[in-house]
């Protein structure tokens, strides 16, 4: 069982696991969206595109590329203690995904009736709706704990380490800082939500909730269990 804990929170699991999902997502937005299929695409997949934009880099293989060039990155840091049977980690952490976002769905549900105006908004007028409802809630799932788990969370833990503030005061700071970051995004870009506090702390309190499961479970069962909360807001709403 030691084992198992430790091998899901290696890269390489995580790098096993997301990559296949966001291959699918990707493969999914050109077939579901055809022509239109920008408009499946919410959340953090579309504010890093906005930005790769800005600088001409439009062709849609740019951000999944680099996504995947990060994760290949941490895989090879830590390479020569790889889990050696990758297969049962990824059905664990298919199992520890989905459990997790269980929690964070009840405990949604029982915020003061907030799920339902927590969820992602989408505008999808393509065929085969609810798939690309789904298809969608994926995608800003491996996105959004891309960019505020591993970068901003990550980035933040290791400005602080070097500006040597202690662990026990780093960790804590820089979880607060990328959740609330992760909750003003949502509300702060182009088209986003109206402010609302009672949201605002729902979504501080997912990114924390996110946050933890990545730091004590690895990065490919937060991506899990965000993506997998997302489908349950969308199948409930």
């Amino acid at each position: 069982m030691s084992t198992y804990l430790a091998a899901t929170r290696h890269p390489w699991a995580a790098f096993l696991f997301v990559v296949p999902l966001l291959a699918a997502y990707e493969a999914g937005v050109v077939w579901l969206g055809g022509d239109t299929g920008g408009r499946l695409r919410n959340g953090a997949d579309g504010w890093v595109r906005a930005q790769l934009g800005l600088v001409g880099l439009v062709h849609h293989l740019i951000a999944p590329a680099a996504v995947t060039l990060l994760l290949l990155a941490r895989a090879w840091w830590r390479w020569a203690d790889r889990p050696a049977e990758p297969v049962p980690v990824w059905f664990g952490q298919v199992f520890e995904g989905g459990l997790f976002a269980l929690v964070l769905w009840q405990f949604g549900q029982n915020f003061g009736g907030l799920v339902e105006r927590a969820g992602v908004r989408l505008d999808v007028t393509v065929g085969t709706a609810q798939a690309a409802r789904v298809l969608t809630f994926v995608g800003a799932g491996i996105y959004e704990e891309v960019l505020f788990r591993l970068c901003l969370f990550g980035g933040l833990c290791l400005v602080l380490r070097l500006a040597h503030v202690p662990a026990v005061l780093g960790v804590p700071m820089a979880a607060v800082a990328g959740a609330a970051a992760f909750a003003a995004a949502h509300h702060l870009v182009p088209g986003g939500e109206p402010l609302s506090p009672g949201v605002f702390a729902f979504r501080t309190a997912a990114g924390l909730y996110f946050t933890a499961v990545y730091v004590a479970r690895g990065f490919g069962i937060a991506v899990g269990a965000h993506a997998g909360y997302d489908v349950l807001v969308g199948a409930a709403g």
